[in-house]
């Protein structure tokens, strides 16, 4: 019987994401107190953003070329760390720009190839991924709660020590994960990564993941300004990214039970629908914190179940030859140019047209992802993953 390693694959997902959630709903408030307009600000997102479309590539190619992951990972979260303190000691745009894109070269590859690793560590029991996947979640929360206390009694300066930090205790806990061992693999009878990446309805999944996220970028980047602007403080905007991963933790908890009852197709399908719902609800209600809550508790599907459904149909795609190259590929066109696009549109159209604008984008590129999920993906094989 093979030993998952659950507690270390968890504490990973831990502190990666709880320096996600110490950066991502704070970073634009910083950069705004440090100066920067809403033009700039969108444009360093971009920038932190665009690395994803040529690093996991990059790592996920020579991870699978050399099947060393696993120190990928480690190099890619030293460096990380080591670069992200040069926002200690170097200020002004251009300093700015250059350590965001060596920084985020570094992160953006840690990430994909940690999935790939997960994957192979429970691939008898696929069903494990969600409930090690959480603990992603529960750093999120404990990192947005934390800091956003922090940062109001101590001032949003220290923002950038507390991130260094915790990407230290990422890199440490990288370095006690043991490998998977990887089944052998018949190259004779495997399949091309071309001949994959032709199908239609791979196509129409990285299309609708690249969509979906590029939705989410408005949200991710200025988020935390957009409830500045209607009044709320540090703690408050802590407490709503909270209800929204509370709500993906729980999705997480019963996603095993769930994947019995409904298809992969299903579960896309109905996050996708539920996103447009949010990003209307955002646009329109701002004001309104029951309906802000209610938006905020529809990211348990927004993310947590369109994470999971592509998770899953990444590993039915690509299989166990390509997993590291799909992870990556699928990370460069979501999270990487669908995160940059939707940083620069937010960017360049949020002062100018304004945060209602900006939403109801989002939620019409979902409209447009919606429709193509419900024409081409899942048609195949709609039945329940295992």
């Amino acid at each position: 019987m093979i030993t998952i390693p659950y507690w270390r694959l968890s504490g990973f997902y831990f502190f990666y994401f709880a320096t996600v959630g110490s950066f991502i709903p704070y970073w634009s408030l910083y950069l705004k107190h440090i100066g920067f307009n809403a033009d700039a600000i969108g444009e360093l997102s971009a920038l932190l953003i665009s690395t994803k479309i040529i690093s996991p590539n990059l790592w996920g190619w020579i991870a699978d070329r050399t099947g060393r992951g696993l120190r990928i990972i480690r190099i890619a979260s030293f460096f990380a760390g080591l670069l992200f303190a040069g926002f200690l000691f170097f200020h002004g745009y251009w300093w700015f720009a250059a350590i965001t894109l060596s920084f985020s070269f570094f992160w953006n590859a840690a990430l994909p190839q940690f999935e790939a690793v997960t994957l192979q560590h429970v691939k008898t029991e696929p069903h494990r991924y969600s409930r090690i996947r959480l603990w992603g979640s529960v750093g999120f929360i404990v990192a947005v709660l934390g800091v956003g206390r922090l940062l109001d009694k101590l001032g949003i300066d220290n923002l950038p020590i507390v991130v260094v930090s915790i990407l230290a205790l990422m890199w440490l806990v990288s370095l006690i994960i043991p490998d998977a061992k990887r089944a052998t693999i018949n190259h004779a009878n495997s399949v091309g990564m071309m001949h994959i990446l032709k199908k239609p309805e791979v196509i129409a999944f990285l299309l609708v993941s690249l969509l979906v996220q590029l939705a989410h970028s408005p949200y991710y980047v200025f988020y935390s300004v957009y409830l500045k602007h209607y009044q709320y403080s540090a703690s408050e905007t802590g407490l709503l990214w909270t209800c929204g991963v509370l709500a993906e933790i729980v999705l997480f908890i019963y996603m095993k039970p769930l994947l019995k009852r409904i298809s992969l197709r299903r579960l896309l399908l109905s996050s996708v629908l539920l996103s447009v719902i949010r990003w209307l609800l955002i646009a329109h209600y701002a004001d309104n914190l029951a309906i802000l809550i209610t938006a905020q508790l529809l990211h348990a599907a927004t993310f947590g179940g369109t994470h999971v459904a592509a998770m899953h149909l990444i590993y039915n795609y690509f299989g166990e030859q390509h997993q590291g190259k799909g992870q990556a590929i699928y990370t460069s066109l979501s999270f990487g140019l669908g995160g940059m696009l939707g940083s620069l549109y937010a960017g360049y159209y949020w002062e100018s047209l304004g945060a209602e604008f900006v939403y109801l984008i989002a939620a019409l590129c979902c409209s447009v992802a919606l429709l193509i999920s419900y024409l081409w993906v899942g048609r195949e094989n709609s039945g329940r993953s295992e």
